[in-house]
């Protein structure tokens, strides 16, 4: 592959359009599934936490086991394909049982978002990971990277944002029975069907939009090592001796672990601590997709002027100045009261400059880790985007699921009242409300600064990343020399 080979503007919308159906799953799951579990069917917090943590375990597993296998899968459709086609129906079934369990009591329910976690994370790694590690190898161009991640934050940004459109546009609306419509038991099943439809596409349509580059791909090694869940560790262990990844790895584990503690307790805050109504959180939710979107397509020219380890640290050090500030400024009194239009409109704002300063960080990390895979072949002589993106991947999942976890003992240790006799703020003790504030905002986003400490430790900048490409160029030549696939 040439380092200078670009992708046509339809390959890049077929592959970003993969990512929509990441941003709907992430973007419901993170939103409803504690809520729906905790506050509509009564389940523990620390037991909700518990359950998807347990998932956790299972993921340690499936991310680099994907990885692994996609790195050295050899079919007619390449290595990643055949894993992207494959995953989505057992996505949208498992997807589709976690938010309609029959009537149970608590424990059987905790088992039920047991099952139904580690097959919905198990079936969106199937498909994930090889389709990130399909966008590494897509291009090896500096700035064509950027774009392609770009595109790809933007279309998973796309699905958070129809998502949460038809959630409190369609399924979530008020009612007479229900002021606040997420708090309608009977709305989960049809808006999780909804979700599904729209995910089995989006895969589907990357696949076939992508497939005629499977001949400029690189393919999996000749003689493989044979599967062995030793080779998995080992292949994984041999990545996070990249000191560039190792820090970068370590960075994004306590984002996303921030991450996770914002989605589950989202639903709250807004209820709750905003009391923010059914249109107005409609607005409020979108606001951050939106900037997100926007402000993917000037990353680029951001990672001209800056590089890209600015851009990780901007964004990381902007995303947690804006959940800490309307926290701070509302527990201090000095923020605009609830139930009036400039509160919302302060919180949108505040959200859409959010969104516009993260994905900064979100579209330059995937770009970093494509550029480290180079890194990793010249040092190995190993293609293994695989690996590396399923490490990625784990880190997200591991760590958000941590953070729900971690929200979900929080509103037990805040004694958050449950119960279909809990309608509005006015249910709510005041400590438990102020101590909710304190959860979202300072305790949790304050680890930013040990995030950023950990990405100024990547030293793989524009010029050294155009010499390991250099450096490849002629290590490959090599290699075909020695198997005889050119002669001199």
């Amino acid at each position: 592959m040439s380092s200078d080979r670009l992708i046509s503007f339809p390959v890049k919308v077929s592959y970003g359009l993969g990512q929509f159906a990441e941003g709907l799953k992430n973007a419901s799951f993170g939103l409803f599934v504690l809520f729906y579990y905790n506050q509509i069917l009564g389940v523990s917090g620390t037991l909700c936490g518990l359950a998807l943590g347990i998932a956790l375990v299972f993921d340690a597993i499936t991310d680099p086991l994907t990885g692994s296998l996609s790195d050295n899968w050899h079919s007619r459709w390449g290595r990643r394909h055949p894993f992207m086609y494959s995953s989505a129906i057992p996505l949208a079934i498992s997807f589709y049982a976690l938010f309609s369990p029959p009537e149970m009591g608590e424990y059987a329910s905790f088992a039920w978002l047991v099952v139904f976690s580690i097959l919905t994370r198990a079936a969106m790694t199937l498909y994930h990971v090889p389709h990130i590690a399909l966008g590494a190898e897509l291009s090896e161009n500096f700035e064509e990277r950027t774009v392609i991640v770009s595109f790809r934050q933007a279309f998973s940004t796309g699905g958070a944002l129809i998502a949460v459109i038809l959630a409190f546009r369609v399924f979530f609306v008020e009612s007479e029975d229900y002021v606040n419509g997420q708090l309608n038991p009977l709305a989960y099943s049809p808006y999780a069907l909804t979700l599904c439809v729209l995910m089995v596409i989006s895969i589907w349509i990357s696949g076939l939009g992508t497939h005629k580059e499977i001949p400029n791909l690189p393919g999996a090694p000749l003689r493989p090592e044979p599967f062995s869940f030793g080779r998995v560790f080992s292949e994984t262990r041999l990545a996070l001796q990249n000191d560039s990844f190792r820090w970068l790895f370590i960075g994004v584990i306590i984002v996303f672990l921030m991450v996770g503690v914002d989605g589950a307790l989202n639903l709250y805050m807004n209820t709750f601590f905003w009391e923010l109504s059914s249109a107005d959180m409609t607005y409020y939710q979108i606001a951050s997709p939106i900037g997100v979107i926007i402000g993917a397509f000037f990353t680029r020219y951001i990672h001209g002027r800056w590089d890209k380890k600015p851009g990780v640290v901007f964004g990381t050090a902007w995303w947690a100045g804006c959940q800490i500030i309307p926290v701070v400024m509302r527990l201090a009194d000095v923020f605009p009261e609830n139930g009036t239009t400039t509160l919302v409109w302060t919180l949108v704002i505040i959200k859409f400059m959010q969104g516009a300063g993260v994905v900064q960080a979100l579209v330059s990390f995937g770009s970093m880790v494509a550029d480290i895979a180079d890194e990793h072949e010249l040092q190995t002589g190993k293609r293994q985007e695989g690996i590396f993106f399923g490490a990625v991947s784990f880190s997200n999942k591991s760590a958000s699921g941590f953070g729900t976890l971690v929200a979900g003992v929080g509103l037990d240790i805040i004694n958050w009242p449950t119960g279909a006799h809990i309608k509005t703020a006015a249910d709510i003790p005041p400590d438990s409300l102020f101590n909710l504030g304190l959860l979202f905002g300072p305790i949790v986003a304050g680890f930013a600064v040990v995030s950023v400490w950990c990405y100024n430790h990547y030293d793989l900048n524009r010029e050294k990343h155009q010499a390991i490409l250099d450096q490849l160029m002629v290590q490959r030549a090599n290699v075909k020399l020695n198997r005889g696939d050119i002669h001199e």
